[in-house]
């Protein structure tokens, strides 16, 4: 009887377990599905983002400049895009010397202004480019 030194430190009688094919050459893709949870940003985090304090950033929530959801615990919580609608609206401020309240206003009249425009994208979308002047 020869001795096997894979099996030292082994109780007598155990058996090695062979490779099956589930073991052995097998490729694992992950996929990632819509039913994940959406990130979601905290107020300090979209504060700090934005070069904001958060008392700002909750008065801009309040006038309705930004998008939040409160969660169970009172907290509120931010898309991904709400340091860039913050900058936004700090830019406009800067640029049209607004207050805070028609800001509101104007917010809602360049996201009409961006869907009529996309509408009319996809409407001109299957014309023919030299029919486009008219």
């Amino acid at each position: 009887m020869t001795h096997d030194p894979r099996s030292a430190g082994r109780a007598p009688g155990h058996r090695q377990a062979t490779p099956t094919a589930r073991q052995s050459g097998v490729n694992v893709v992950v996929r990632r599905y819509a039913m994940d949870p959406v990130p979601r940003l905290d107020l300090d985090a979209v504060a700090r983002r934005a070069s904001l304090h958060p008392e700002v950033v909750r008065r801009f929530v309040a006038l309705g400049l930004v998008d939040a959801t409160r969660g169970a615990d009172g907290r509120l919580w931010f898309d991904q895009s709400a340091p860039s609608v913050l900058a936004r609206i700090q830019r406009l401020r800067a640029g049209l010397h607004l207050n805070y309240a028609s800001l509101g206003l104007v917010l809602d009249l360049l996201d009409r202004i961006s869907e009529l425009e996309d509408a009319l994208r996809r409407s001109n979308a299957g014309a023919r480019s030299d029919e486009s002047w008219i």
